[in-house]
């Protein structure tokens, strides 16, 4: 098996089909090259937030979780392995993270690590495509040939990210919202004037421009600061920078607004800017993030940034085994699906890694039941309505509806979570999944 592509997807594939005994050949470009949004030659590097988002099973992502752990996932396994504080979340150090996952595929007896870039798909033998939404432009243009399908696109922005000991806490203070989690967050806030004018400020500001041949679409769930503002001067209060459930310390209230900090890295030494992805210039978020009361001296580890992603038209392009219609030889795995999300796509990575040694093995694939967040992921993929698709995070609107149906939406979703995991298991036994790591 040939897989292009060392991320989350390329790792969790290549980690299921080497548990299977099967030989794996994995190509990753870094340290000969890099894309726009990646900077460590460790594999499986994380570019945008160093969260997995919510944990608990009221949260579809958290399930999906769940479900990855219950399998034996190596993406579980490494953020587990370098989890940090966040309050309900799931965040994880990116290196201790990336470590982890390169020194396991490194080591694994089945798997042949290739540090080189691909530009043309194998001829012959089994492949799987997890080149990531930043896929090079040979690479798009060979899917896109054997796909006959142009590809859909979208651009997603990156967060700053601060270094902690610049921040001044006689503004600042540390509190999870409501109170759940500790204090794992940095909460800066803002009175009403302070807002306004940091709204006037983001909407003057000048920003980085997309080439003449190309067209913005941003993923709604990853909508830069300066986009969310333009919709309403509102937009933010309501939003990332809502205060409900954080009172300052220092007066009993809640401010007008608030920016969250969440730990980055396990030192707790860097913090993101919760929600702040941005497409601002270099100069303009210094200047613009500093009139934040509490990071007036702040220092920027990482300023934000904007990435081209790119995904097929999955229910066009793909069948329900993540193989390419027409070329079933030929696998597609992780976020260049339409899937949307750190998690998602090393769920898909683990389902194309299942599917291939299904193939390979000369046995029907077993679909996990549609019951279950695996489940539900697959189903957006193939589906989805072509001529709208987008990408999407795993949701629990993606589920088979219950009868009895709960009234309570926190009900009717531990309901759903628990039918997943219980029909989760007796697919997961069939499997029969190596536990080793």
């Amino acid at each position: 098996m040939t897989i292009i592509g060392a991320g989350l997807a390329g790792c969790e594939a290549a980690w299921q089909l080497a548990q299977s005994g099967h030989a794996v050949r994995l190509y990753e470009m870094k340290p000969q090259q890099f894309s726009p949004a990646h900077h460590s030659p460790l594999l499986g590097e994380l570019v945008c937030s160093n969260s997995l988002r919510g944990a608990a099973l009221t949260n579809a992502v958290g399930l999906l979780k769940e479900e990855l752990r219950a399998c034996k996932s190596l993406f579980m396994a490494a953020a587990d392995t370098a989890a940090v504080p966040a309050g309900g979340a799931l965040a994880v150090d990116r290196d201790a993270f990336a470590q982890y996952l390169t020194d396991k595929i490194s080591s694994h007896p089945a798997i042949e690590l290739v540090r080189e870039k691909v530009d043309r798909i194998p001829e012959e033998g089994w492949v799987i495509i997890a080149a990531g939404p930043l896929a090079s432009a040979e690479i798009s243009e060979e899917i896109r040939r054997l796909t006959g399908d142009e590809h859909l696109y979208f651009y997603d922005a990156i967060a700053p990210i601060i270094e902690a000991d610049s921040i001044d806490f006689s503004k600042a203070w540390r509190a999870s919202r409501y109170g759940k989690g500790g204090d794992d967050y940095i909460n800066c806030p803002m009175n009403r004037e302070q807002y306004l004018q940091f709204i006037r400020d983001l909407l003057a500001a000048e920003k980085v421009q997309p080439r003449a041949f190309e067209q913005l679409r941003h993923f709604e769930g990853c909508m830069p600061i300066e986009e969310m503002a333009e919709r309403g001067e509102m937009t933010l209060a309501f939003g990332p920078m809502k205060p409900v459930g954080l009172p300052d310390p220092r007066t009993g209230r809640e401010p007008f607004a608030v920016l969250q900090l969440r730990q980055d890295n396990r030192h707790a030494s860097l913090y993101n800017m919760v929600g702040f992805q941005t497409k601002l210039k270099h100069p303009e978020q210094k200047r613009i993030f500093r009139t934040i009361p509490g990071l007036e001296q702040a220092r920027f580890a990482r300023l934000g940034s904007m990435h081209r992603n790119t995904f097929v038209n999955a229910p066009r392009c793909l069948e329900r085994t993540l193989q390419v219609k027409g070329h079933p030889r030929l696998f597609l795995a992780g976020q260049i699906t339409g899937v949307e999300g750190y998690v998602e796509s090393a769920a898909c990575g683990f389902l194309a890694g299942l599917f291939a040694a299904a193939r390979i093995a000369e046995t029907e694939p077993l679909l996990p039941p549609p019951t279950t967040a695996l489940g539900a992921l697959l189903a957006h993929l193939h589906e989805s309505d072509p001529e709208g698709f987008q990408p999407m995070n795993v949701n629990y609107g993606l589920f088979p509806s219950m009868k009895p149906r709960p009234r309570k939406r926190s009900e009717r979703r531990l309901a759903l979570a628990q039918r997943a995991l219980d029909d989760l298991d007796s697919w997961r036994q069939r499997l029969n999944i190596a536990t080793e790591f």
